[in-house]
């Protein structure tokens, strides 16, 4: 009898374990890494080199100099926060497309990228935008499944058109950021949330380097679904020029309200009607779960309107008012009321 216990425990146990247990969630060094440490230049490391020493690195260089390291080690140069802009365009540089503007590229596994609208040099606010479960370097263009408003680079097209339908002149950029290991189908991994923390470092150092000899600079955060859990653990730790945080679709952020994601930041959440996270529970549990939706009243968010959504990849949808909503956040609409169009009332109202 007691060993017919022993296996019962063990059938109920072991799944337990399974899902409560950690998952994969580091990322290897970049290729050459060893042999860039060892250069004689004394180049700086990337895992430990922080954007602003990065940045005055390449200050003491001589443009030779620092095209012939950028030719030398293109995916460390192509992925170094810090570096110099036009350096880490060339060495992620796409022969099929070259005027596109990538800022980041990792090739390996499911692939990492990050794309650039509009002059990132010049730009007076940033708008990062993180998408969610199964997006990969493969599906980044065309969407999961084929799908293209599922795709990152065409959400960022649709936010970034709208910003300058409404201002032309706005010097604002938007970057579509798959900078981290997405969770594989709604699975063990999505449940928990080591993908995101691991990937919460990763946007914070992106951030630094942004902000890095761009005091006045804004940014503004967009997670959708998983990738609001990104943003939700990298919160505490952003830079204070961070100045919103956008929850969009999220099945929570891995707290049980807006305080306690620690941050100065303007907090605004919203969630189609039919958005199927709206069906989750509001539990965190033994590292499964991510807590209270910030679209929830208790979550203490400020609404961002999505009555007009459709499910769950809808928000960056022409005409819709998430995207109009999102487009004024970052382009500065609590600075001045010229963004304002109609069914954005709750925006309006908090947006100074």
């Amino acid at each position: 009898m007691n060993r017919l216990w022993i296996a019962a425990a063990l059938l109920l146990v072991t799944p337990v374990l399974w899902l409560c247990g950690p998952t994969r969630a580091t990322a290897s060094p970049l290729p050459r890494t060893a042999e860039w440490l060892s250069d004689p230049a004394r180049l700086p490391d990337p895992a430990t080199a922080m954007p602003a020493q990065v940045a005055a690195f390449f200050a003491g260089l001589s443009p030779a100099a620092a095209a012939d390291l950028t030719a030398r080690y293109p995916q460390i140069v192509g992925n170094l926060d810090g570096a110099p802009l036009a350096l880490r365009y060339a060495a992620n540089r796409d022969p099929a497309r070259p005027g596109r503007q990538i800022l980041a590229l990792d090739r390996r596994g499911d692939g990492m990228i990050a794309t650039v609208l509009g002059d990132l040099e010049t730009a007076d606010r940033v708008a990062i935008l993180i998408p969610g479960v199964d997006t990969t370097l493969a599906n980044f263009d065309t969407g999961l499944g084929g799908v293209l408003r599922r795709a990152p680079s065409w959400q960022a097209e649709q936010l970034f058109a709208q910003i300058r339908r409404a201002d032309p002149g706005a010097r604002v950029a938007v970057i579509a950021w798959l900078g981290y290991d997405t969770p594989e189908g709604v699975r063990r991994e999505a449940l928990r949330e080591d993908r995101a923390a691991s990937g919460a470092p990763v946007l914070e150092k992106l951030v630094d380097g942004l902000v890095t000899g761009h005091p006045d600079r804004a940014i503004v955060v967009v997670g959708h679904s998983y990738g609001s859990i990104v943003a939700g653990h990298a919160a505490a730790r952003l830079s204070r020029q961070v100045t919103d945080i956008v929850a969009i679709g999220s099945p929570g952020m891995g707290v049980p309200d807006r305080s306690a994601l620690g941050t100065a930041a303007r907090v605004w959440a919203g969630s189609a009607p039919d958005d199927w996270t709206r069906r989750l529970p509001g539990v965190r549990i033994m590292g499964v779960g991510h807590g209270r939706q910030p679209a929830e009243p208790d979550f203490g968010a400020l609404t961002l309107p999505c009555d007009d959504v459709t499910g769950h990849d809808g928000y960056y949808a022409p005409g819709t008012a998430s995207l109009r909503a999102m487009a004024r956040i970052v382009a500065g609409a609590g600075d001045a009321g010229r963004y304002d169009t109609t069914s954005t009332g709750t925006l309006l109202a908090h947006a100074g």
